[in-house]
């Protein structure tokens, strides 16, 4: 029973990650970095985690398992050009078990957005994110 919840899971988090276009964090933090504009970056995870530290810059959208947070992930990407790339991130949990990027992803595409990358924030964004050293900030960046 329990090789049969592993497979489920792991099968869960490669199909996930075959529906969506990754980025990684290394490689998101060296965007930041360099020169040229960086695309908007959506925290689609729990407000706490967010006001705790989040990527400078990244707007928090709310939980993309919610429907409050959808809604609001749509009102504050709804002036983008479709075209435009625009950066979705949870890192609450795990990826194979995040509620949130899905969700987020697809809301995104249903608007007709083209260029949506997630970051694969493998086991959470502590780690994945802030022990690496990379960029933080604390706190409402929102206006």
């Amino acid at each position: 029973m329990k090789a049969h919840v592993i497979l489920i899971a792991a099968t869960l988090a490669v199909g996930l990650a075959e529906e969506m276009t990754l980025i990684q964090p290394g490689d998101l933090a060296a965007q930041l970095t360099g020169k040229g504009a960086t695309p908007p970056i959506y925290y689609v995870g729990p407000n706490v985690l967010y006001r705790s530290k989040h990527i400078p810059g990244s707007i928090f959208a709310g939980p993309g398992s919610r429907p409050d947070g959808l809604e609001a992930l749509k009102a504050a990407a709804a002036k983008l050009p479709r075209d435009r790339e625009v950066i979705l991130y949870c890192g609450c949990c795990p990826w194979s078990h995040c509620p949130n990027v899905k969700p987020a992803v697809e809301a995104l595409k249903q608007m007709g957005f083209t260029k949506v990358k997630a970051m694969f924030v493998e086991t959470n964004f502590a780690k994945d994110w802030i022990e690496k050293g990379y960029p933080v900030e604390a706190g409402t960046a929102n206006p």
